[in-house]
């Protein structure tokens, strides 16, 4: 510990984590690493169907392989340290640590909050204007989409890592949350965090709100486009593919503007510990099961990587 004054700045915090020793905690932790396991595999396995099939090498297809990769970064940042945490009985955490977490996982959610407006972008162009799509939608603009999203993503980790840490901590040590997330860690500054407060609103309008916007708007334009489509097919094919996006968004956006888009003062720790799981551990194990079984090209790519296999190829025949 440091003294600055009269007061006792801490060094290090104490996650308090999401579980105690109940034999029903227990049970949910079980729950949580089935589903990080079932995120593991299912968005790893999107990758490799995106990367091996021939099908799949398309702009929808490429942005939907990098919000797997990104989803499993993210719960690969905060489901481990919570596990490890709940398993040895310990959650202490140096700043450097909580610092090096909050970066990480802001820069994750900054890339997803992009890229699903990006996506959005992608099918608006796919469905209003087919003609021109790959014109439009060329290789070079998508990196310059994903390369722009990780961008955005990494400057306002940063920001708020940085800006974050430099608040004097002292009295309690423990985070009453099972990782370092923004709010949380503020409730433990002995200074006033009003100002800071206000830039994390701002930035989570820019962050949030604007991807959200250009999300909105594209799928309206979708919806008058589909509405006047002569073909019934293309009506249902049209609507699978962007209700499946749709549903994606509304799970993560949803859980992070409760998040970060309310006062300090209507925080609660218990909700914002279910809110916060609903995006770094449920979201990502969702996501490839959504894309994939509303899906008839990834089933297909998936029956395909299963022919080829001795053990798939048997249960086939």
């Amino acid at each position: 510990m440091a003294w600055a004054g009269n007061q006792t700045l801490i060094s290090h915090f104490v996650l308090l984590g999401l579980f105690s020793r109940s034999p029903l905690h227990l049970f949910l932790f079980s729950i949580i690493m089935v589903m990080f396991l079932v995120a593991l595999s299912g968005n790893g396995l999107m990758i490799l169907l995106i990367l091996t099939d021939s099908r799949l090498h398309s702009p929808m297809y490429f942005f939907l392989s990098w919000l797997s990769l990104m989803d499993l970064m993210l719960i690969s940042t905060i489901v481990p340290r919570m596990a490890a945490d709940f398993l040895m009985g310990r959650g202490s955490i140096s700043f450097t640590g909580c610092g090096l977490q909050i970066l990480f996982f802001l820069t994750l959610l900054g890339d997803e909050c992009f890229l699903l407006a990006f996506m959005a972008y992608d099918r608006y162009v796919a469905i209003s204007n087919p003609l021109r799509y790959s014109v439009v939608m060329n290789r070079r603009v998508c990196w310059l989409m994903v390369a722009g999203s990780w961008l955005f993503g990494l400057v306002d980790g940063l920001i708020q890592a940085v800006f974050t840490l430099r608040f004097p901590y002292c009295g309690s040590q423990e985070i009453d949350h099972f990782f370092c997330e923004v709010p949380a860690v503020l409730k433990l500054a002995c200074a006033d965090t009003s100002l800071y407060e206000t830039m994390i609103y701002v930035c989570c309008v820019l962050m949030l709100l604007l991807p959200f916007s250009v999300i909105s708007a594209s799928y309206l334009r979708i919806l008058v486009t589909v509405l006047r489509m002569r073909s019934a097919e293309g009506r249902q094919k049209a609507f699978a593919t962007c209700s499946s996006h749709m549903m994606v968004v509304s799970l993560f956006y949803g859980a992070a503007m409760i998040t970060y888009m309310r006062p300090q003062a209507y925080h609660s720790s218990k909700q914002d510990k279910v809110v916060s799981a609903f995006y770094t551990m449920i979201t990502p194990m969702l996501n490839p099961l959504i894309y994939s079984l509303r899906n008839k090209e990834v089933t297909g790519a998936l029956r395909k990587l299963l022919g080829k296999c001795p053990c798939g190829g048997e249960a086939l025949g």
